[in-house]
């Protein structure tokens, strides 16, 4: 009944039950409604991510929230998001018709251009990449690079470094596990370029000279190309963010620091992602490591934190000043 909330029957009978007899623990709402304990503690975490049961700090257990205001709360944010993305869709169709009206002209006023599909950013990187004289720099998001993009991109990058040309890139934490991308940063930092891993980037960026940046067309698919961008204004934002993480990110060649908690970068920010509210799928993405190791990760917080499920992990977390 309650699917358009985020709950699947088996959570929505398990919200019911602590309804009707708050007094149940997880072993009791096992029993009642003839559940495994695994599947109720996963129903408790979903439940707890929506808000609708809160910890009772002095009775150690958790208390479901009435649904006049919890679930009512909920159908608002449904309602809201709809009435949300509608506007989106209304703008961006504004936005294409304004973009597609205005690309001939922006061409000619020389403040930019379109770049349609991965082929024609590839062209126009190894363009840049031929001309630069000063500076090139890069977030690199995704996946790790596969080899032949790498090998393409080794000779540019030599003789970029050889006219003097300043060239720093910053890399996802994960791609510390990639053969490929580490003995490409090693080779590149034998040239004297320069490489740094943090947790999650926002987008992907290459900055040339300052005064010409590519950035996605869109953010979550990189695949439909990027908007070449001259604007002295956008350039100036552009390389205030690419400095703001380039001194916190850790440089290659070193490991990367845990915090007075024992956290690792990966961990800290997979924390988090998840106190924000997404999803394990979501943090894997943000990450760019698999399901699988985000899964293992949060395994191991919860045993460090001696929680048996992620609603309580995350109280403790809290409760310890990890997030």
């Amino acid at each position: 009944m309650f699917e358009v909330l985020g709950l699947s029957g088996p959570q929505e009978l398990v919200y019911r039950a602590m309804l009707q007899q708050p007094d149940l623990n997880v072993a009791g709402l096992a029993e009642h409604l003839g559940q495994s304990g695994d599947q109720v503690r996963q129903a408790l975490d979903t439940l707890a991510d929506l808000a609708l049961i809160q910890l009772d700090a002095g009775a150690g257990q958790a208390r479901a929230v009435r649904p006049q205001a919890g679930l009512s709360a909920l159908l608002a944010k449904v309602e809201s998001d709809i009435a949300i993305r509608q506007r989106q869709v209304e703008a961006t169709r504004a936005a294409i018709a304004a973009v597609a009206g205005a690309h001939d002209d922006q061409q000619r006023a020389g403040e930019g251009q379109v770049l349609e599909g991965m082929d024609a950013v590839r062209e126009r990187l190894t363009e840049l990449a031929d001309t630069a004289s000063t500076e090139c720099l890069s977030f690199s998001t995704g996946g790790a690079q596969s080899p032949d993009t790498l090998k393409a991109e080794a000779p540019l990058n030599q003789l970029a470094l050889q006219r003097g040309v300043e060239i720093r890139n910053v890399y996802l934490e994960s791609f510390r596990n990639d053969p490929a991308t580490l003995a490409h940063a090693r080779s590149m930092a034998d040239l004297g370029g320069q490489s740094r891993t943090t947790p999650t980037l926002p987008m992907r960026l290459v900055i040339i000279d300052r005064t010409t940046a590519l950035v996605p067309i869109e953010p979550d698919d990189p695949r439909r190309g990027a908007l070449e961008v001259r604007s002295s204004g956008v350039i100036a934002g552009l390389l205030a963010l690419f400095e703001m993480i380039w001194r916190i990110a850790t440089p290659f060649g070193t490991q990367a620091a845990v915090n007075e908690h024992g956290l690792a970068p990966q961990e800290r920010e997979l924390i988090r992602l998840l106190a924000a509210g997404h999803t394990d799928e979501a943090a894997a993405r943000k990450l760019a490591i698999s399901l699988r190791s985000v899964q293992r990760m949060m395994t191991s917080l919860t045993e460090r934190l001696n929680t048996a499920s992620r609603f309580q992990a995350g109280v403790h977390a809290t409760r310890r000043g990890w997030v």
